[in-house]
C-alpha cells in the first residue's frame, strides 16, 4: 500500500513510518521539520533496510499538499502533523488553531479533491479533559480543557461530519494516552524541541546530565503515593496500533474510535522509580505545587481496540524505561551533532 505520512519525521511518526517499511508499505513522508529532525527518518531507513521518500512541506501550504496528493496512488494518510505542547498551546492559540485545524482542513481538501478516503488520525486522550470517570471509554463526553486538546477534539468533530457527509471515508481516530519509550535499537526515539512538556523525556534529560532535577507537580491528590497517574504506552506499540487500525480500514466505510492504552496507570513517582532502576541510579527529583487544570488519575479501558483490531499493548513500565534510557544514552542531546 502506498501511505503519506504527515509529520512523519517526529516521535510517533517515525516510529510508525518504520514499522510501515517493515511491513512492505510504500511509504512517502510529509513534514515541514520545525518540530523534527530529519536524521530520524535515515535511521529509519537504516532499520528497515528500505528507502522512502521525503518531502518538506508544511500543511498550511494548500497547493502544495494538493499538489503532492495529485501525483497520485495513494490509497491511504496516517496524520500526525501538528503542533502538541499543551503549555504553549495556552499562551498560543490563534497559532494552535491556526496550524493544526487549518492544516488538516487543507489535507481533507487534497484527499477529497484526488479520491483518497482511507485516514488514520493521530488524537489524543486529551479530549476528554480533567474526566474522574476512570478507565475512559470512547464513549466517554469529551471536554478538552486546553487549545491543543480542543484541536483535537475540533478536528474529530470534522472528521465525523464528513464521514457522516460522504460514506466513501474511511476514517480512525486515534486516542492514545502516553507515549513513552524508543525502538529496542536506540537509534530513534523522543528529541523533544526546547524544555520537554512530558514527564518521561524530562526525566531521562535529568539522567543523562542536561537537567538538574525532575519537578514533581503535586503530592497531595487522592492516590497511593499523592502523585498523579497516568496510562504509559510503549510507542512501539503505539505504532503497531496504528499498522492494526490502517488495516481495519482496508474493508470498511465509517467513523471508528479507539483509545491506545494500557489500561494501567502508573504514578509520577513510579515513574522516576523505574527510569532510575534502569539507569542505575536515583533520578533526583522536588515536590512543587499542583498544575491547574491536572487530573489525579487518567487511563484508558484498551478493550475496544483488543476486539475490534486485536490489538493490546504488550511492553510494560520497565521496558519503557529501559529503551527510553537506551535512546538517551547513546543519543544524550538527540538527533543532534553539535549538543
Amino acid at each position: 500500500m502506498k501511505v503519506l505520512v504527515t509529520g512523519g519525521a517526529g516521535y510517533i511518526g517515525s516510529h510508525t513510518t518504520l514499522c510501515l517499511l517493515e511491513e512492505g508499505h510504500n511509504v512517502v513522508v510529509l513534514d515541514n521539520l520545525v518540530n523534527s529532525n530529519l536524521e530520524s527518518l535515515r535511521r529509519v531507513q537504516q532499520l528497515s533496510g528500505r528507502s522512502l521518500e521525503f518531502r518538506e512541506l508544511d500543511l498550511l501550504n494548500a497547493e502544495a499538499v494538493s499538489n503532492l496528493l495529485a501525483e497520485g496512488n495513494f490509497e491511504a494518510v496516517i496524520h500526525f502533523a501538528g503542533l502538541k505542547a499543551v503549555g504553549e498551546s495556552v499562551e498560543q492559540p490563534l497559532r494552535y488553531y491556526q496550524n493544526n485545524i487549518v492544516g488538516t482542513l487543507n489535507l481533507l481538501h487534497g484527499m477529497e479533491a484526488h479520491g483518497v478516503r482511507r485516514l488514520v488520525f493521530s488524537s489524543s486522550a486529551t479530549v476528554y479533559g480533567a474526566s474522574q470517570d476512570v478507565p475512559l471509554t470512547e464513549k466517554a463526553p469529551l471536554d478538552a480543557t486546553n487549545p491543543y486538546g480542543r484541536t483535537k477534539e475540533h478536528i474529530e468533530d470534522i472528521l465525523t461530519d464528513l464521514g457522516a457527509a460522504d460514506t466513501d471515508w474511511s476514517i480512525a481516530l486515534l486516542r492514545y494516552f502516553n507515549p513513552v519509550g524508543a525502538h529496542e535499537s536506540g537509534l530513534i526515539g523522543e528529541d523533544p524541541v526546547g524544555v520537554p512538556n512530558n514527564l518521561l523525556p524530562f526525566v531521562a534529560q535529568v539522567a543523562v546530565g542536561r537537567r538538574n532535577k525532575v519537578m514533581v507537580f503535586g503530592d497531595d491528590y487522592p492516590t497511593a503515593d499523592g502523585t498523579g497517574v497516568r496510562d504509559y504506552i510503549h510507542v512501539m506499540d503505539l505504532a503497531a496500533g496504528h499498522l492494526a487500525a490502517l488495516g481495519y480500514l482496508a474493508n470498511r466505510k465509517g467513523v471508528f474510535r479507539w483509545n491506545l492504552g494500557t489500561g494501567r496507570g502508573s504514578s509520577v513517582l513510579e515513574v522516576i522509580e523505574a527510569f532510575g532502576a534502569a539507569v542505575g541510579r536515583p533520578i533526583p527529583y522536588e515536590i512543587t505545587g499542583r498544575r491547574p487544570g491536572d487530573s489525579a488519575v487518567s487511563y484508558a479501558d484498551p478493550s475496544a481496540a483488543l476486539a475490534d483490531l486485536s490489538w493490546a499493548a504488550h511492553r510494560d513500565l520497565r521496558q519503557m524505561c529501559q529503551d527510553h534510557w537506551r535512546w538517551q544514552q547513546t543519543n544524550p542531546v538527540g538527533y543532534s551533532s553539535d549538543g
